[in-house]
């Protein structure tokens, strides 16, 4: 049965997906074995990518230091794994009730995937092959990976989330747009990045250049060890959680040089974690368990630097289509600072806190340390 690009993408604004772009699979045949298509689905001949909004709103609950859990639901988590990939299905059925097999693709971490497997038979990779969603997205004409490496579109910039359909029909492919097509390599994400995790844009020996046959792009090479720190809270700077659960905690999360695995394994511990001598509550990190519990995910950054302040300077210089009466920032955004305001000199706070509630003086010559002698004259 025949079908054509615009058959598909006609169906993609009936089903409510926001933004489509086609590419033909040579465009991706020099890509890595472990994130290619081609070892996803030998017999490939387009990959279509899909992308959905993320609500302005889902950052203001963040924005305003009043509320996290819509960017983890809303912006993040939710739309990644329910919301988006429901309208994938509909239209990965629409190209197979066409007689064309469709590979749906979860957009989820490559490098986090197959290097604890053995291949299945001989001469196969690990049998945990996954796309990096967002290069093939741009490889796709769908929209640019932005300096930050955070993808934009014409119509939304930063906000949106991604997804990919690899098929064996072959379709009439989309250009591919130019780096700064969208990016105004303006420096905001560089300047407001809580971790410092964007290099500067003065440093080309700090860009990843991808060939896809027919063009190339660059971005930033963002240390994502950073990077991740702060998305899941361990950065005292954009966290009020982690400030109050560890307020004598000075961290510095700007000049860390922890992989993003490493980092990935503190957080999620953390998260995790119980501690039996905590009053109220054993967890460890109160929040990120709640968060986690309840949407299977915690993201608590609030994207300050890669989507927020990156929005807003896209909207402000007309570079988007989708604009607003009101201008997303309403005052300086805030940051907590890294140092702690007052050091505790007690061993365990929660005990001293405890007794000097219940017992008044009960602890008084524990820690104190005598006044310093005055030199004399």
């Amino acid at each position: 049965m025949k079908l054509t690009s615009q058959m598909i993408k006609d169906k993609a604004q009936e089903l409510g997906i926001d933004c489509i772009a086609i590419g033909n699979i040579e465009r991706f045949k020099n890509a890595p074995k472990l994130m290619s298509p081609l070892t996803y689905f030998p017999e490939a001949k387009s990959v279509i990518a899909v992308a959905m909004r993320i609500p302005r709103g889902s950052y203001r609950g963040i924005e305003e230091g009043t509320h996290w859990h819509n960017y983890t639901f809303y912006s993040y988590n939710k739309l990644n794994s329910y919301f988006r990939p429901r309208l994938s299905y509909e239209l990965a059925c629409f190209i197979e009730d066409h007689g064309w097999e469709a590979v749906p693709h979860y957009p989820a971490v490559p490098e986090g995937q197959g290097t604890m497997r053995e291949p299945v038979a001989e001469g196969k990779v690990p049998p945990d092959v996954v796309c990096s969603v967002r290069l093939i997205a741009a490889g796709c004409g769908l929209g640019e990976v932005g300096y930050s490496k955070v993808f934009l579109t014409k119509k939304f910039g930063p906000r949106v989330r991604l997804g990919l359909i690899f098929t064996d029909c072959e379709l009439e492919p989309d250009p591919i747009m130019d780096t700064g097509d969208i990016c105004l390599h303006c420096g905001a994400c560089v300047r407001e990045c809580p971790g410092n995790a964007v290099p500067s844009l003065k440093d080309k020996n700090s860009r990843l250049e991808v060939d896809f046959g027919e063009k190339k792009i660059w971005y930033g090479d963002v240390q994502m060890g950073r990077c991740t720190l702060s998305h899941h809270g361990m950065n005292n700077e954009c966290s009020p959680f982690l400030k109050k659960e560890f307020p004598n905690m000075a961290f510095d999360v700007r000049n860390s040089e922890m992989s993003e695995e490493e980092a990935y394994i503190m957080c999620y511990t953390m998260a995790g974690g119980k501690w039996g001598r905590k009053p109220e509550s054993t967890r460890v990190m109160g929040y990120y368990d709640y968060i986690l519990t309840h949407s299977s995910y915690f993201a608590i950054c609030g994207a300050r630097g890669c989507i927020r302040a990156c929005m807003d300077q896209l909207e402000k210089t007309g570079r988007i289509e989708n604009q607003f009466h009101n201008r997303f920032y309403k005052k300086e955004s805030w940051l907590l600072p890294n140092k702690p305001q007052t050091v505790s000199r007690s061993v365990n706070p929660y005990r001293k806190e405890y007794l000097d509630e219940k017992y008044p003086g009960l602890t008084d010559g524990e820690y104190e340390r005598p006044e310093p002698e005055k030199e004399q004259e």
